[in-house]
């Protein structure tokens, strides 16, 4: 017997998969179309664990809310929204925990609280000034994060203010990451203003009205893969089915697993760039080497559960952020003020973020070392037991995947070279927040349909595909 004939083939049920099925089901209702996945459960890393009788986010905690791709596929679906009890955040200091300056990206706004902050010297706030004078450079080819922010600000506002904040949203390393594929804003802050302090102050100012920062679904993340599991229909989703291969077939494609194969007139890789990479090997080896060059970080959430009557130790905040090598958490969320619910009762609930580029090797300790040394660097510095009463790590292996200095060509380089009917999306190419995951999918549902010979659905399939990245932490890994 033949393989299965469909017309389209979905590898991933995740966000970017399941939100891919959906634009394609929703422009053509009777599309023949199946999704694979390989685990038992849709969602990837938008799923919860019970931790202390207690359901806790695994992985991302919310979206960007002015991104309005996430939000509004929420309302499509009849989600409601929820936003953050808590607003203000924290960054761990040699002082203890104090509050970051308003800022945009990591650049500060307020030049008379850059002028008192206490996470830098009196030399690093003398030295951050000096961005308003230097002259800005000529437009040149791509660079790292931090070469633009030392450049500008110096090492101290590289070290302990943007980098802590925009690589710990990658788990990454700011002098690797890429202004270009992630925050090309600071470029263009250089640019216009002829400083990222006067660009990060017209940009907050744009933003003032904007409303809230973050958002999630009423009932936590995991509610948005449900919904469009339902929308696409279980029938079509075949769990636990992992794709070994995709062989060409004249021009189609055969999917194959380890039970059975599907023919298909076009196939979505909603995968990690390495396992698609794999997939395609035998269609396209440049395109696989391509893939598999991207590379990824991996990370860890430790949830604690502390005892009755130690919520108030955590301070008014969603949480902090940690400099690079100072702790073994790279930044924490204030779970029982950020999401605040009847059943945490009065105990303190806390997410931890381990391992990142350079400290992936803690994700290899047994959990309850990664559980006592985030506690006691807690204890250090709030007003909480040595040790929580519940408590688990969830590990995240090769999660992150690093947007590194030439980032988009190496994506323009994939994207050139794969087969006609070949269709990467997922969080390794245009986005790695929720609600870029939500886009990018949705860009690549039309030009499937483009593939197949249907007209366009009104969308720009141009539309700025690498712009607008500034993903939360809350985002990436919780």
């Amino acid at each position: 017997m033949g393989p299965t004939a469909v017309r389209v083939v979905v590898v991933g049920a995740g966000v970017s998969g399941l939100t891919a099925a959906h634009r394609l089901l929703e422009a053509d209702p009777e599309l023949d179309l199946a999704v694979m996945e390989s685990e038992p459960d849709v969602g990837g890393r938008l799923r919860t664990v019970t931790v202390g009788g207690l359901e806790l986010e695994g992985g991302p905690d919310s979206f960007v809310a002015r991104k309005p791709w996430a939000v509004d596929l929420c309302g499509e679906l009849g989600l409601e929204l929820a936003a953050p009890g808590a607003r203000d955040a924290l960054i761990w200091t040699e002082r203890g925990l104090v509050p970051l300056p308003e800022s945009a990206l990591g650049i500060p706004t307020d030049l008379e609280e850059l002028v008192r902050w206490p996470g830098l010297s009196r030399r690093g706030r003398t030295r951050a000034l000096v961005d308003l004078v230097r002259k800005s450079r000529a437009p040149k080819a791509d660079e790292s994060i931090g070469s633009l922010v030392r450049r500008r600000m110096g090492d101290e506002v590289a070290e302990r203010l943007t980098g802590p904040l925009l690589g710990g949203l990658f788990a990454g390393d700011v002098d690797r990451l890429s202004v270009d594929a992630t925050f090309p804003e600071l470029g263009r802050w250089e640019r216009a203003f002829g400083s990222l302090i006067r660009g990060a102050r017209a940009a907050s100012r744009a933003a003032a009205d904007a409303g809230p920062m973050f958002l999630r679904p009423q009932g936590g993340v995991g509610e948005l893969p449900r919904a469009l599991l339902e929308r696409v229909g279980p029938a079509r989703v075949r769990l636990g089915t992992p794709v070994r291969s995709v062989e060409r077939d004249g021009r189609a494609f055969v999917v194959r697993t380890a039970r059975d194969a599907l023919h298909a007139e076009a196939v979505v890789l909603a995968t990690p760039a390495f396992v698609a990479a794999e997939l395609v090997r035998g269609l396209d080896g440049s395109a696989a080497g391509s893939l598999g060059a991207i590379s990824y970080a991996g990370t860890g959430v430790v949830h604690l559960v502390y005892p009755r009557d130690t919520a108030e130790a955590l301070p008014e905040a969603t949480g902090f952020v940690v400099p690079r090598g100072r702790a073994p958490m790279t930044a924490a969320t204030f779970v029982s003020r950020k999401w605040p619910e009847a059943a945490f009762g009065t105990r303190a609930v806390v997410r931890c973020f381990v391992g990142a580029v350079g400290s992936e090797d803690v994700l290899d300790e047994p959990d309850q070392d990664i559980v006592d040394a985030v506690c006691r660097h807690l204890a250090a510095f709030l007003p909480l037991p040595g040790r929580p009463t519940a408590s688990s790590v969830v590990r995240w292996p090769r999660s992150m995947p690093q947007y590194e200095v030439g980032h988009l060509e190496l994506i323009s380089a994939i994207e050139a070279s794969l087969p006609a009917g070949i269709f990467p999306t997922g969080n390794a190419y245009h986005g790695v927040g929720v609600a870029d995951a939500v886009r990018s999918a949705g860009l690549v549902a039309e030009l499937v349909r483009v593939h197949l010979g249907a007209d366009p659905m009104g969308v720009d399939l141009e539309d700025g595909r690498g712009n607008g990245r500034a993903p939360s932490r809350s985002e990436n890994v919780g």
